[in-house]
């Protein structure tokens, strides 16, 4: 008596079938994402003059403490808050190294400490958005740090309109990226930790609903 094996085999060529098609689609969904979050780092800055209650910094990068300073010289916000300042920095430290006089700005900054993470920019600005009773920021940030920035702050704060507001650093090719290989892991490892940062956003929602 002979028994025939095809039909477990063609079981397994399926199902290897099956899940080829799975990764090839999960490759594709995953590139055509990352051409999407390349379109959306910024190339320039969509409303530079508006006006907003506060200016809110995103430590860490070329450029952004300074032109924090400098659109809060130009009173386009009540106020500025620097979000993940390195304990013991203060105020007269911050002017110092912006270059700014401080007897006009000092008033009108306040600093948060607790932040180590966008998460936690988010989280720390919240907080001190609910005690100064604002409805609206100006985000400064790097413009390869926008877009998570952005997902984060919309996240931990729907009700509060934002305004994103980029630092261009030269070390950051936008224009030709693929090319410059600096500029390229940069821009992948922040996608990365975008879609992180989505899942965990999904995954709250469902948790709550």
């Amino acid at each position: 008596m002979t028994i025939s094996l095809r039909p477990r085999k063609q079981k397994k060529l399926g199902r290897a079938s099956i899940a080829g098609l799975v990764i090839v689609a999960v490759l594709i969904a995953w590139g055509i994402g990352f051409l999407a979050f390349v379109s959306a780092i910024p190339e320039s800055v969509d409303d530079p003059a508006g006006e907003t209650d506060a200016i809110v910094v995103l430590t860490g990068g070329t450029g952004r403490l300074e032109e924090g300073i400098t659109l809060l010289s130009e009173k386009r916000a009540k106020k500025l808050f620097v979000s993940g300042v390195y304990q013991g920095v203060d105020v007269q430290q911050l002017l110092d190294i912006s270059r700014k006089a401080p007897e006009e700005l000092t008033c009108c900054i306040a600093l948060g400490y607790a932040a180590n993470s966008t998460l936690g920019n988010a989280t720390e600005t919240a907080e001190w958005l609910a005690d100064e009773r604002f409805k609206s920021i100006r985000l400064v940030t790097a413009n390869y740090h926008m877009p998570r920035s952005l997902a984060e702050f919309r996240h931990v704060m729907p009700h509060i309109r934002i305004v994103p507001h980029a630092v261009f650093p030269p070390q950051f090719k936008r224009e030709e990226w693929w090319q410059w290989p600096g500029t390229a892991q940069l821009i992948l490892m922040e996608y990365l930790k975008y879609l992180a940062a989505t899942i965990r956003h999904g995954a709250e929602f469902m948790l709550a609903s």
